[in-house]
């Protein structure tokens, strides 16, 4: 497949080619249910140290799911290892009263992190897709988030040898939607930011990001097909699953054929 006019193609990590969310919730019902050795389970450490039922454990970890919902994290202030681990030291707390406990809070936070990383992976289709569309453009992946954190997602869905380029936004001066983490990218591929499509699942750090740095298109993912706010960024197109960007791509580049062969070129808004 060659793109007339798209030399790259940006990607989010998070909920666009892996489904963090997903691994996190997962994560959580593990610790309640069998899916993993005893040894392992979050609900073990509270009951052998904290002497707490199911209930009480399942309650703990609900509120944690809640405060990662909430979660604000700045890594210029914040150790985003110490973050979730008061976020457990915090639940515990107010679930069962009494003094707070660091340390059992660090073991369950550590207990629920290696049991979402081992759900954390890149699908065989979308390791298809990227392998086909690789050859024709060149890929980067484009995450925001605390560098340690963002690193051990990408070693653990193994997704290093689809792209050309891998920018975490922690190691760098800003971050999405900066116009200056995208022309970073940009001069990282030898490319222009008007050759250049951003695709990801958020409106207000991938899609305004793209349009902040004059990226020839946006692409926002949007699983749910839900309905943006009025004051939301527009992207340049929609799609429901990652997996449907080539043709998309393909689409654009017939567009632009054909335009070509008019004499007309389209509008920002055609």
């Amino acid at each position: 497949m060659g793109l007339q006019g798209v030399k790259a193609v940006f990607f989010d990590l998070d909920n666009t080619l892996v489904d963090t969310a997903a691994a996190g919730r997962r994560a959580i019902e593990e610790q309640l249910l069998n899916g993993l050795p005893r040894s392992l389970k979050v609900v073990s450490a509270l009951q052998a140290k904290q002497h707490c039922g199911e209930g009480e454990a399942r309650a703990i970890c609900d509120r944690v799911r809640a405060k990662l919902l909430r979660e604000c994290h700045d890594p210029a202030t914040t150790c985003i290892t110490e973050l979730r681990i008061s976020h457990w030291e915090e639940a515990i707390q107010e679930t069962l009263g009494g003094q707070a406990n660091r340390s059992l809070a660090a073991e369950c936070y550590f207990l629920w992190k290696a049991t979402r990383l081992r759900h954390l992976t890149l699908a065989e289709d979308t390791r298809g897709m990227l392998t086909e569309l690789r050859k024709a453009v060149r890929l980067l992946l484009l995450t925001n988030g605390d560098r340690q954190t963002q690193r051990e997602k990408i070693e653990a869905c193994a997704c290093q040898p689809y792209f050309d380029a891998i920018v975490v936004g922690g190691e760098q001066k800003e971050e999405k939607p900066a116009p200056s983490i995208f022309h970073h990218c940009c001069d990282l591929l030898g490319v222009q930011p008007a050759e250049c499509v951003m695709v990801g699942d958020s409106l207000d750090t991938d899609i305004q990001g793209g349009l902040n740095a004059g990226l020839k298109a946006t692409v926002w993912l949007n699983k749910t097909m839900t309905t943006p706010l009025d004051t939301a960024p527009v992207p340049h197109y929609v799609i429901s699953s990652v997996l449907d960007l080539p043709a998309l791509l393909q689409k654009m580049d017939n567009k632009i054929n054909t335009n070509l062969e008019t004499g007309h070129m389209p509008s920002s808004n055609e």
